[in-house]
C-alpha cells in the first residue's frame, strides 16, 4: 500500500514549509498545498492519508474542503487549523466530522499526536473501504436469481421457505445458495450475513 501522505494545505507558505519540516523530522510523509482548489488538483485523493487544512483561506474555506471530502465519500479525516478569531467556524468544522481542531499557536507534539491519529483512523477507512469493493465485486457476479436466494438466506429464511418464496425446488435453492457461498467467498453464513450488511452501505448496490 502506498505510504501515507498528510496533506497541509495553508494558504501561508510558512506555516507549510515548518509543518513539512517538522511531519519529515517525524517520519511521516507530507504533501503541501497553498489552498484547497490546488490539493483536490494535484493530490491521489484515492488513497491513504489525512488533511490538514487551515480553516480560513482564500477560495475554498477548510470547511467547505470538508463538507467536499464528506460529499465524495472520500477516507481522508481532515484536521482543522484555526487562529484565534475562527473558533466558532473551527466548532462548526467538528460538527461537520473533522478528526480533530488545533488552535494556532500549537506546540509539536499535540500536532504529532493528532495527525498521528487522524492517519490511524484514515488507514482503516481506506482498508475497510478496499473490503467493501472486494465485496461489491464479488456480488456483481451473482445471477439476478443468485442474488434473490442471498437476499433471503441472510434475513434468516430456511431453504424450504426461500423454496416456497421463489416458487422453486429447494433443491435449486441449495445448489444457488452454494453458488453464492462460492462466488461470495463465505466460508460460513455469519460471514455472509457480515457481507450482505456491508452492501448496505452502499448506494449503488443493493441486495434482493
Amino acid at each position: 500500500m502506498t505510504r501515507p501522505l498528510v496533506h497541509i494545505v495553508d494558504d501561508d507558505p510558512a506555516v507549510r514549509d515548518s509543518l513539512s519540516m517538522l511531519l519529515e523530522a517525524a517520519d511521516l510523509a507530507p504533501a503541501a498545498y497553498p489552498d484547497a482548489e490546488s490539493f483536490l488538483a494535484q493530490a491521489e485523493l484515492d488513497a491513504p492519508g489525512c488533511v490538514v487544512a487551515d480553516v480560513r483561506m482564500p477560495g475554498m474555506s477548510g470547511l467547505d474542503l470538508l463538507r467536499l471530502l464528506n460529499q465524495r465519500r472520500l477516507d481522508l479525516p481532515l484536521i482543522v487549523i484555526s487562529g484565534h478569531a475562527d473558533v466558532a467556524m473551527a466548532v462548526e468544522a467538528l460538527k461537520e466530522g473533522a478528526a480533530d481542531f488545533i488552535e494556532k499557536p500549537f506546540d509539536d507534539e499535540t500536532f504529532l499526536r493528532s495527525t498521528r491519529d487522524a492517519l490511524d483512523r484514515g488507514e482503516r477507512s481506506f482498508r475497510q473501504r478496499c473490503r467493501r469493493d472486494e465485496i461489491e465485486t464479488r456480488f456483481r457476479t451473482l445471477t439476478p436469481r443468485e442474488n434473490e436466494v442471498m437476499d433471503r438466506v441472510v434475513r434468516g429464511m430456511p431453504n424450504k421457505a426461500v423454496a416456497a418464496d421463489l416458487s422453486i425446488s429447494v433443491r435449486t435453492v441449495e445448489i444457488h445458495r452454494a453458488r453464492v457461498m462460492e462466488k461470495m467467498e463465505a466460508d460460513s453464513l455469519s460471514a455472509l450475513v457480515r457481507m450482505a450488511l456491508s452492501l448496505e452501505d452502499s448506494p449503488e448496490i443493493q441486495p434482493g
